[in-house]
């Protein structure tokens, strides 16, 4: 079981790193919110080799409602653009779906685990409890650079979509008056928002406590 453990982390670890990095080379729009999905699967991957079965299956179903938003906002991109899935033909597309834009920084930011939204709850509670194993300071420093990589795959991908001038061809199609392309999104990102503490809520017994350090204790929010 030892050795088991041993080599599903270390085959986790190195998932969630590679992923994270091959995501901030990538220009497909889809790819990266794919390869992203990729490395939240090695999150999942790194909580069972801990022995974490009921966080693992936790972060999967928060994980599932922010990533299909993911997916949902960047379809609407794609069609919205023109079929194009190069997010280098992007750029200032906040003017033209603010509210898709909204969305997916809202998905965003859940995937880095911002405080009280859905990816928080799954995702902080993951690395506090893995702070408390003793695997070495090799695999806790591996996990927060996979961490900051997750924001910085996600900070770009907003950049170079919303943000800066937009770089493509001369038509962009109002998707945003369409509700049955609207319609879930918004839902969906309600959910984002309230399903990280009504899981946490209905799954966990009441308020466990963890100790930890005040450095690691603020580790991830730091990264």
């Amino acid at each position: 079981g030892e050795t088991c453990s041993a080599l599903l982390l270390f085959i986790s670890v190195m998932t969630m790193f590679m992923s994270g990095v091959v995501a901030i080379f990538e220009y497909d729009l889809k790819k990266i919110i794919a390869l992203s999905t990729l490395s939240q699967l090695g999150m999942m991957m790194f909580s069972i080799s801990l022995g974490l079965f009921e966080l693992a299956f936790f972060h999967l179903l928060t994980h599932a409602l922010f990533k299909a938003l993911l997916f949902l906002c960047a379809g609407i991109l794609i069609h919205g653009v023109g079929n194009t899935q190069d997010i280098r033909s992007f750029g200032g597309l906040s003017l033209n779906f603010p509210l898709v834009t909204v969305c997916m920084n809202l998905a965003n930011l859940s995937l880095c685990g911002v405080p009280f939204l859905a990816g928080f709850y799954s995702k902080d509670l993951i690395v506090e409890l893995a702070c408390q194993y003793s695997w070495g300071v090799f695999i806790l420093c591996m996990m927060f650079i996979c961490l900051s990589l997750t924001v910085l795959y996600s900070v770009r991908l907003t950049y170079l979509s919303f943000v800066g001038v937009y770089s493509g061809g001369p038509s962009i199609s109002v998707c945003e008056s369409d509700h049955s392309l609207i319609g879930p999104v918004v839902i969906l990102s309600f959910v984002s928002l309230i399903s990280g503490p009504i899981l946490s809520w209905l799954s966990f017994p009441p308020p466990v406590l963890i100790f930890l350090p005040v450095f690691l204790k603020w580790a991830a929010l730091l990264f």
